[in-house]
């Protein structure tokens, strides 16, 4: 018996990201209002971190909320019809149900039912993750146009007396709609994990563990002088092969939009591959905090609100974290 040859779906040459779109947390928590309880200082926070406020979400307002805002905006941008979106991915690590997805519920909320929708758990690298995952569905025809999105309410997971992380983290989504183009808009991604170091950043307790009694809610911890070494000096090379893998060289870039992890760690990334001082450089830490997922996407709406002649530049994007997880690529600015 001859097997039958299967008919395959091909898609598209080439994509790229059409429009952005953001969503924070509706209250401004500067640091004064943090430092008691972790027995800190403004100026210490400020010279750790860079930051001098962070975004968080009120009680009722929900990591889906701002990604359902986030993902309006970046669809009205891009001009797309929701109805024509038939992927969305949401990048998060903060659901507060396991299932159903976060990602499901948006597609219902913006319109585009029935597209295919799951959520990505790959914490800082998520919303890169779902960028190259976005490229592969599209160029394969398995999709038309994807919804990218990081989404985080991170305060959810926050212990106010932990002083490796909490005065670190704050709320917000960042999207981006992606669909077909005439010309190369992603370069190829460079990703991967190192499960070695899972316990680098972490939660401190499982669910089970808590349901029990054996533990108190579960939140985020870090080793911080293990997650800084390592961001610093393993990142920075992924960061060149990113664009090595692009084709092209640092000073082609317009602009640097990494993970908000820190600000310490941006400036030693931009010394370390040597940017010219024409290449902007994200630094949204500093008013919003670090948002995990959401991080990238929100810097890249703000860099361009700020700096709309950046639009049609090529930006190196950048997310690493708990797994521990990377993931870079070279995109074209919408």
């Amino acid at each position: 018996m001859t097997t039958p040859i299967l008919r395959q779906s091909q898609g598209p040459a080439f994509t790229r990201i059409l429009g952005f779109g953001a969503a924070r947390g509706d209250i401004s928590v500067p640091n004064e209002d943090l430092i008691g309880p972790i027995d800190s200082s403004d100026e210490w926070i400020r010279q750790r971190t860079g930051i001098i406020t962070r975004t968080r979400a009120s009680q009722d307002l929900l990591a889906v909320d701002l990604a359902t805002d986030a993902a309006k905006e970046a669809i009205e941008v891009s001009g797309v019809d929701p109805a024509l979106i038939d992927a969305v991915i949401i990048a998060t690590i903060s659901n507060i149900q396991q299932t159903p997805s976060m990602a499901a519920v948006v597609a219902d909320r913006v319109g585009s039912n029935p597209a295919a929708a799951y959520d990505v758990n790959a914490a800082c690298a998520g919303y890169p993750y779902a960028i190259a995952q976005a490229d592969a569905l599209i160029r394969s025809g398995a999709a038309t146009y994807v919804l990218v999105i990081g989404a985080e309410k991170l305060s959810d997971v926050v212990d106010p007396t932990d002083r490796s992380i909490s005065f670190l983290l704050g709320d917000g989504a960042g999207a981006a709609v992606i669909g077909p183009s005439e010309y190369p808009g992603i370069a190829p991604t460079v990703w991967g994990s190192d499960g070695s170091k899972a316990g680098a950043v972490a939660m401190n307790a499982t669910l089970q563990e808590y349901r029990r009694g054996e533990a108190e809610w579960p939140t985020l911890r870090q080793e911080g002088q293990t997650v800084f070494r390592w961001a610093v000096w393993d990142m920075a090379k992924v960061a060149k092969q990113a664009i090595e893998a692009a084709g092209i060289t640092p000073d082609q870039l317009a602009a640097f939009i990494p993970h908000q992890a820190n600000m310490r760690i941006i400036d030693e990334f931009a010394k370390q591959l040597k940017l010219p001082e024409s290449v902007a450089i994200a630094r949204d830490i500093e008013t919003t905090g670090n948002t995990s997922a959401a991080s990238i996407p929100l810097a890249a709406h703000r860099l361009l609100q700020e700096n709309p002649e950046l639009s049609g530049g090529l930006a190196l994007q950048i997310g690493f974290g708990a797994g521990l997880v990377f993931a870079a690529q070279v995109v074209v600015l919408p």
